[in-house]
Formats: structure tokens, C-alpha cells, sequence
């Protein structure tokens, strides 16, 4: 028997704010030097302490659900949500359940190849737990970033393979660091990942029993989960037991899940309203803000890459796995009208120079202005200087900076067009070189490329190898 996977996905990614979500505390976007730094009473919940929520975050909030097409709610409400672990300083977690800012849309995003359309439940705030590090027999609490906002986005269960899952959350990634809204960096639990998945027959529309593996923090991680879980969920059923919906923890290192608890229904959390925070009442002028904060969707831009400007699909995958290079290559289309040449420049030439380079790994660091790159391109088009030249002009304005055109000069790299003094070197080369005339004209084609090379020699590697190639095509055909 076949069987379909049936995935959902609640994606917990932090808020790009400065501080905390209901006090003044510096946000956990990096990791801090010391545990236990950035607390106060308000994030450790003493008595009499009371919430002020950030509008920082509420705006980067908003312009997540923008980003995502998403509905948002002019008025939303805050809710408790009862569990004790000691990582949770108030032993309830302030979210949202009934009420959250955003409601459904979709995500779209390339699954090999091809669009596909991703829905989205709604995406609602809560506050994030500290972290507990376990040593011997005794557990230690590190509460830096424990009250740091996270959005937690909610799929329908709408994934049926490992790909689709792990496109959609590098399509996810994508957007929200290109508006500013979250750096989504896995390594650092800026972004996490609950896999919910359950089988069913192919064909079916049954959802049956699901498992929940909580806090998977890499997206190859998720891979080997999902397969992982598949294969278990599938022995289980044609074994004629029925799976049990719970929470599993994965464990990556060895590749397997291990049973946690029973999957809790919201009745278990007890939730309640927040009683120490009004509604959260969003007006025209904030809305306005946030709609000047969004971006161009990364998926739209590769659309336009691959329709528009026929590029590679592989190219425009680059291109847009990092909004500031896609941001940095629509720039320099503009300056050259040339979508081909500049991909080839940035995706061949200056990313390679940047992946060797200890110094020089981001675009701000770059020592030349754009315009410059786009000299070099201009000179290539109009054959002033070979695509070979265009790329020892570009290690040097990577390592030294400078002008485009004074280094061609300084290095004598510009190429000369003089078309009787081509005409002269070709001729000659052709009566210095009659063996290998003859046996061109003989049907040895291979042997034009030597005579090209012969051409380019003669005139100190300075003219132009186009047109040796249509003057020596003339005269030997």
C-alpha cells in the first residue's frame, strides 16, 4: 500500500527589535556573552511588575503578516497559556489564541522548479522561555531570552513532502530578513521548527493521528526528521496498530525520535485572557508605516529573473538567497540594461572574489562603487576589453578600488580596433603560417583557433579577437 505524508508546520521565528517584548531588556538577536544579563523584574515576572507592550514589535509584526499577504486584525488580544517548566519564569506563557493579529493567505515559493502555493492558518505573538543547560545532575536557567517576541506562523496541514517543506521555509527566511523583520538564523534559535506530520493512503483525505517533533533548528535536520517519521509512522500502521498522536523530541545525531508526552489539546493549556494587557487597537497611520516597510517579495524577484531576463535558474536562486545581492544585481541591470552580463559579473566573478576574500565578505565592504562594475561591463559590450581583461580590471578594483578605465589604461588592457592594422597582422599570420592554411581549407576547422592565437600574438594581446575572427573568416573561406 502507498502512503501520502500529511505535514503541517508551526514555525517559531524572533522579532528583529531592540529590546524586549513587554520591557526595556535588549532583545536576544545574538547570543549574549554572560547568562543572565539581560533580565529585569518585568521579564522575570515579580510581584507588582507589570507588561508594556513594545510597538516595535507589533509594527515588524504587521509588516511580517504584509509580507505574507496575509489578513490583519485591526484589534487583537493577548491570552495565558498555563504550563510550568523552569525555563518559564511566570510559569504561563503570555500568547495569542483567540485573537491573533494576522489570519489566513498563502505563501508562494519554487518546488523544483515550479510554483507552488503554500497556505497559512495565522500567525499569532508570544513570548519566548529562557534556556536550560544541563550539567551533571544539576540544571542551570539562562533567562536572557526569555520574554524576547516570537511570531509563531501556523500552516494547514498542507505539505506532502520534505522538499516542499524545506523550500517553503527558505522561502519564509527569505522574506522576513529581507524586510527587516527577523534575521531567521537557525543556528542561533532566531528560527525553529515544530514538524507535524501524519500518514494516510494515498488518495485519502482522511487526516489521521499526527506527531509533533518540537524545536528542530536546521533545515537538513528537518529532512532527516520527516523521513525518519514516515518510516516509523508507516511499520507502525501496517503492523494494524494505530499511531498515537504525542510529542517526540529528535534527536539528530543519532537520526531518531523519542516519545515525550501526549499531545496536548488547548483544553489542557487552560487558557485564559491577559488581564495586565489591552488589546492591541491598530490604527491607519501604523498601518501606513508598515506598508512603507515592505519589500519586493524574493519569489517575485526570481520570477522576473527567469521570464524577464531569461536567466538560469540556478542564477536567479542565488540572486535572490540574499536580498541585499539581488538588491545590489537590479542596480547594476539598471546602470548596464544588461541582465545576462551582469549575473554572469556578480554570480561568477565578484561572489568568487568574496568567498576567498577574509576581508572583503560583504557588499558594503566592497572598495568601488557599483557604477564602476558597470564600466567594466560597458567596455566588454562595446569591445574595448575582452571578457578575460574584464576580469583581471575587477580583481583589482575588488583589492585596491579605484576607476575602471584608469586601470584598463594603466595595465594597457584596452583593446584597439584599427581595422588596417588588423587587416595588415592578419596577413601576415596567413603567409607566415601556409601549412596550417592549407590544412584549414583542407577541413581541419580546429586548426582557426590557432590562427586566432597567432592574430592576438602578433598584436600584443591588445586588439580585438572578434574581429580577427571575421577577417580571418573572409579571407580563408
Amino acid at each position: 500500500m502507498n502512503y501520502e505524508k500529511v505535514i503541517g508546520l508551526e514555525i517559531h521565528m524572533r522579532i528583529k527589535s531592540q529590546t524586549k517584548m513587554f520591557c526595556g531588556c535588549q532583545n536576544a538577536v545574538e547570543l549574549a556573552s554572560e547568562p543572565n544579563i539581560n533580565v529585569c523584574p518585568v521579564c522575570m515576572w515579580f510581584p507588582g511588575m507589570l507588561p508594556a507592550i513594545n510597538a516595535q514589535v507589533v509594527r515588524l509584526w504587521v509588516v511580517a503578516g504584509m509580507m505574507m499577504n496575509c489578513e490583519i486584525n485591526r484589534v487583537s488580544r493577548f491570552d495565558r497559556k498555563s504550563y510550568f517548566y523552569p525555563d518559564l519564569p511566570n510559569s504561563f506563557q503570555t500568547t495569542q489564541l483567540y485573537e491573533p493579529i494576522v489570519w489566513a493567505w498563502h505563501v508562494e515559493t519554487m518546488v523544483e522548479w515550479k510554483l507552488q502555493r503554500f497556505d497559512i492558518h495565522h500567525m499569532h505573538l508570544e513570548n519566548d522561555a529562557g534556556k536550560l543547560a544541563h550539567a551533571g545532575w544539576k540544571t542551570l536557567c539562562d533567562y536572557n531570552r526569555a520574554g524576547s517576541p516570537l511570531m509563531e506562523i501556523v500552516t494547514e496541514p498542507v505539505f506532502h513532502s520534505r522538499e516542499e517543506v524545506m523550500e517553503f521555509l527558505k522561502e519564509l527566511q527569505k522574506m522576513m530578513r529581507a524586510a527587516w523583520v527577523s534575521d531567521a538564523d537557525m543556528e542561533k534559535w532566531q528560527m525553529r521548527c515544530d514538524v507535524n506530520m501524519s500518514i494516510r493512503e494515498e488518495g485519502s483525505d482522511v487526516l489521521n493521528n499526527r506527531t509533533e517533533h518540537k524545536n528542530v533548528n536546521s533545515f537538513s535536520a528537518i529532512g532527516r526528521c520527516i523521513d525518519a517519521e514516515f518510516k516509523r509512522q508507516k511499520k507502525i500502521t501496517e503492523s494494524g496498530w494505530i499511531v498515537d498522536q504525542e510529542t517526540r523530541g529528535w534527536d539528530d545525531a543519532s537520526g531518531t525520535s523519542s516519545s515525550q508526552r501526549s499531545k496536548e489539546d488547548a483544553m489542557d493549556y487552560r487558557y485564559v485572557p491577559e488581564p495586565d494587557i489591552l488589546p492591541i487597537v491598530l490604527h491607519e497611520d501604523m498601518l501606513e508605516i508598515c506598508k512603507s516597510q515592505m519589500v519586493e517579495l524574493p519569489i517575485t524577484k526570481r520570477i522576473k529573473y527567469l521570464e524577464t531576463y531569461k536567466l538560469w535558474e540556478d542564477d536567479a536562486r542565488i540572486l535572490t538567497a540574499d536580498y541585499k545581492l539581488s538588491e545590489y544585481f537590479d542596480q547594476l541591470v539598471d546602470l548596464t540594461d544588461d541582465a545576462k552580463k551582469s549575473c554572469s559579473i556578480v554570480t561568477s566573478v565578484l561572489l568568487a572574489l568574496m568567498n576567498e576574500s577574509e576581508e572583503i565578505t560583504k557588499l558594503s565592504d566592497l572598495k568601488f562603487e557599483i557604477s564602476q562594475l558597470a564600466r567594466v561591463i560597458e567596455l566588454v559590450n562595446s569591445d574595448e576589453l575582452s571578457s578575460t581583461n574584464a576580469k583581471q580590471v575587477i580583481e583589482s578594483l575588488f583589492y585596491q578600488g579605484g576607476k575602471a578605465d584608469a586601470i584598463v589604461d594603466e595595465k594597457n588592457l584596452r583593446q584597439k580596433n584599427d581595422m588596417w592594422a588588423l587587416q595588415w597582422i592578419v596577413d601576415e599570420v596567413i603567409s607566415a603560417n601556409p601549412d596550417q592554411v592549407a590544412d584549414y581549407k583542407g577541413g581541419n576547422e580546429r586548426i582557426f583557433g590557432f590562427l586566432i592565437w597567432q592574430c592576438m600574438k602578433a598584436s600584443g594581446w591588445q586588439w580585438n579577437p572578434k574581429i580577427f575572427n571575421e577577417l580571418l573568416k573572409k579571407k580563408l573561406d
